[in-house]
């Protein structure tokens, strides 16, 4: 508490340790998450042109299947 007004004083520094490591957990959280759903979410394999085309048809670079 200050002298002159009653009040408590605010710790500065623990508001700013506070507000980085929130910051830091959501930066962790949505990186996870990102992670996450680029693994499990992995496409079933789907009809692709096997041999070039002339016609501007595009084919898989390298097809899984």
């Amino acid at each position: 508490m200050t002298a002159l007004t009653g009040k408590p004083r605010l710790n500065w520094r623990l508001v700013s340790v506070l507000l980085v490591g929130a910051g830091a957990l959501v930066f962790i959280v949505a990186n996870a998450h990102l992670i996450h759903v680029a693994f499990s979410s992995q496409p079933d394999c789907v009809d692709h042109l096997k041999t070039a085309d002339k016609n501007g048809a595009y084919r898989a670079a390298r097809p899984s299947c």
